[in-house]
């Protein structure tokens, strides 16, 4: 490991939380903008960008935060509103799914293969960037923020489901790991609760350990199956929600571990990996594919808001949350490059187009359109938890 090169990604992160805080933004988007920014000044190289330890924290970060993700929802919660969910859910999918596939394919002129990846890149949501954004506001804790989040995930099923069936079908290594992620959900949700009585609460921290310990062998298979170690990881989170997701303390434990040094090398790295001058050389298409995610997005999950008899506010912020992108469609973009779907070129553009999309609506939404009224109904819930405590 290149202590100096760790120092400067944690000066960067330094940067981009004091540039969060000045401008009143995200810091998981300021944190990709300050890696965009260090890659092109700084260089890849000079970041370790590809070094495996600075990817296996960046993984780590990704797993941890999407477990947390998981955690926060309510299982009342979601089985009020499953069907608010659901249908926000699956509109957030099919709708740039298939209309980023029919723009790749009619106006920039991609292949068959191509344009459907192209749809699967870019019909996701990403549960990392809604959560932070979710956290540094306090919306997890309300009911609004917790169907988003659900939302987030029925997105990115779609998006999985897609990936596989479309180019990597269903074999023996995904029933694998379809048996093993049951067995081992089953096998948590009935050990977690009791081992957790018996031996947690000390400065052991089996807690953690134990948790990261989970993720990481269920990542381990979720990789070896094809799949990716972020999947399981939200699974983890709801089905311990009940339990871990209400232990206050041990949250806020990880959550400093998560966003003090886990995701800093997340967002930073996902920013670096933009290459500038591919993007300015297709910039035309790379705004045609963005136009296309944010549009799609809008047409397909605003009138479903509207259906629910969301406030045109809260329509508005959960449509523009909906539309971020950032992990799977990263993944699906690097899944097409290495098995030959889409060129360098094209990646280039559709992983530039991933990124803002990251940026572009969760700005829009905090800067335009944020639910004031979810947000004061949380600092109010939050003072009640404290004054209990």
């Amino acid at each position: 490991m290149d202590w100096s090169a760790a120092a400067i990604w944690m000066g960067l992160a330094v940067v981009a939380a004091l540039l969060s805080i000045w401008f009143r933004v995200s810091v998981a988007l300021t944190e990709i903008l300050v890696g965009v920014a260090a890659g092109a000044l700084i260089g890849k190289e000079a970041l370790h960008t590809t070094a495996s330890w600075v990817t296996f924290l960046a993984g780590v970060g990704s797993v941890v935060l999407t477990f947390l993700a998981g955690a926060e929802l309510d299982p009342e919660t979601l089985k009020r509103s499953w069907k608010e969910a659901f249908a926000i859910g699956l509109a957030g999918f099919f709708a740039p799914f298939l209309g980023s596939a029919f723009v790749a394919h009619a106006l920039l002129g991609w292949d068959p293969r191509a344009s459907w990846l192209a749809g699967v890149a870019l019909s996701t949501t990403s549960v990392a960037v809604v959560y932070a954004v979710m956290l540094e506001l306090g919306l997890n804790q309300t009911p609004f923020g917790k169907v988003i989040l659900a939302a987030c995930f029925v997105n990115d099923l779609g998006t999985v489901l897609a990936l596989g069936l479309l180019f990597a079908p269903f074999g023996t290594a995904t029933w694998v790991f379809a048996l093993g992620l049951g067995v081992g959900l089953y096998l948590l949700i009935r050990a977690t609760p009791w081992l957790f009585a018996r031996y947690g609460g000390s400065t052991h921290e089996l807690e953690a350990k134990f948790l990261l310990f989970a993720l990481f062998a269920l990542g381990a298979l979720a990789a070896w199956s094809g799949s990716e170690a972020v999947l399981p990881a939200y699974l983890v989170g709801m089905v311990l929600a009940g339990s871990v997701g209400k232990d206050h303390a041990l949250i806020r434990r990880l959550r400093t571990l998560t966003l003090g040094l886990l995701t800093p090398f997340y967002f930073i790295r996902a920013g670096s990996l933009v290459s500038l001058p591919a993007l300015l050389l297709g910039l035309g298409g790379f705004f045609v594919l963005l136009l296309t995610k944010m549009v799609s997005k809008v047409l397909g999950v605003y009138p479903i808001t509207l259906v629910f008899r969301y406030r045109r506010r809260d329509a508005a912020y959960t449509t523009l949350l909906m539309s971020t992108g950032l992990t799977f469609g990263t993944i699906s973009s690097l899944y097409g490059l290495t098995h030959g779907i889409i060129s360098e070129d094209q990646y280039s553009l559709l992983v530039a187009a991933v990124i803002a999309s990251a940026v572009v609506p969760t700005w829009i939404a905090n800067r335009f359109f944020l639910p004031h009224h979810h947000i004061q109904a949380a600092r109010i819930g939050l003072e009640e938890v404290r004054n209990e405590g």
